[in-house]
């Protein structure tokens, strides 16, 4: 089994910046892809960001230039860095891996973690 576990949501006023961490542990061979998506009350689920296994990186239009992500390999972790966040940016933030375990391969998220933007 494969888990991935978030950390580093909260609340935080306009402008001010997060960094939000998920962890993959269990009985991984190797990860692929990782990637941010959020979920906002009412809205459906869209992907924030994604960072390939060689570093390469992919952001919605609504983040670029205001959020960074980064993954350590050797730590099984990826990480987004949030600077600048608005309001429009509160939402639960799932992470999300591409993992090839000692038995299969599979997409696995991670429970979310809370980030809401407001004075």
């Amino acid at each position: 089994q494969v888990q991935l576990v978030e950390s580093g949501g909260g609340l935080v006023q306009p402008g001010g910046s997060l960094r939000l961490s998920c962890a993959a542990s269990g009985s991984i061979f190797s990860i692929y892809s990782m990637g941010w998506s959020r979920q906002a009350p009412g809205k459906q689920r869209e992907l924030v960001a994604a960072i390939t296994s060689g570093g390469t990186t992919t952001y919605a239009d609504s983040v670029k230039g205001r959020f960074t992500i980064s993954r350590d390999n050797a730590k099984n972790t990826v990480y987004l860095q949030m600077n600048n966040l608005k309001p429009e940016d509160t939402a639960v933030y799932y992470c999300n891996a591409d993992v090839r375990s000692t038995r299969t391969r599979g997409d696995y998220w991670g429970q979310g973690t809370q980030v809401t933007v407001s004075s």
